[in-house]
């Protein structure tokens, strides 16, 4: 059937509908930030972790620990949940703080269940899904994530995620290029998000081996450009 709307009330009302969109996804982006290192700030949208949102976290469980360090390290609780290898000598030299660090490392086919109900309390939730999750129960979760001020880190895929942070490469250095005595251990980090927020942006993150915590990241174009400095000094 044809409409009969003249072309100008058409776009009006398309107009509008943009609108309400955008005043959406605005109101998303202002809900309060989670504590987060200055490292992520160029990307995640918004520039931190916020209340309501999903960030999925691919290829490093060092930069899922990076991701809970400075929020922890704030006072606030976090859980980590249907991670079984999640180590708590390595959780604690990123920083967390141990004694508000609730570990479910086994919840079964349960696990969805366990992080909604932990989401109730606990302001940074991390789970490794243990199944495939449903577009609706993944909206169900983020309304209570929004009603109850919480953020999900997802170690994998999860339907209309926020963000989307992925490791394309990783390498340590040390003595005699490598071999020998570890030193630091560099990530290549790439993002993307919703509606193209950081989409292709790149940066580097480099994790201490004997210092608590990682050094802040920096934009993939200004590390060129500091290699060339180098290069031609």
């Amino acid at each position: 059937m044809t409409s009969t709307l003249p072309q100008r009330t058409r776009l009006e009302r398309v107009a509008e509908l943009q609108s309400r969109i955008h005043g959406m996804q605005a109101t998303k982006l202002e809900g309060r930030s989670l504590p987060t290192h200055p490292a992520f700030s160029e990307l995640l949208p918004g520039g931190a972790l916020r209340e309501g949102t999903v960030t999925e976290v691919h290829g490093s469980g060092s930069l899922l620990m990076a991701l809970l360090a400075e929020a922890s390290a704030a006072g606030r609780w976090c859980a980590v949940v249907g991670i079984p290898e999640f180590g708590i000598e390595a959780a604690e030299r990123f920083g967390l703080d141990l004694d508000r660090l609730a570990l479910v490392p086994r919840p079964g086919r349960h696990w969805f269940t366990v992080v909604a109900t932990l989401a109730e309390a606990i302001p940074l939730v991390a789970v490794r899904p243990g199944g495939r999750v449903q577009p609706a129960e993944a909206s169900r979760l983020a309304a209570r994530l929004r009603e109850r001020g919480a953020a999900l880190l997802v170690a994998g895929g999860w339907p209309g995620s926020d963000a989307s942070l992925g490791v394309e490469s990783s390498g340590w250095s040390g003595l005699e290029r490598g071999h020998g005595l570890l030193a630091d251990h560099e990530l290549l980090v790439r993002a993307s998000g919703r509606g193209g927020f950081a989409s292709g942006r790149r940066a580097r993150l480099r994790l201490a081996a004997e210092a608590r915590g990682f050094a802040a990241v920096q934009p993939l174009a200004e590390v060129r450009r500091l290699g060339a400095e180098r290069r031609a000094g």
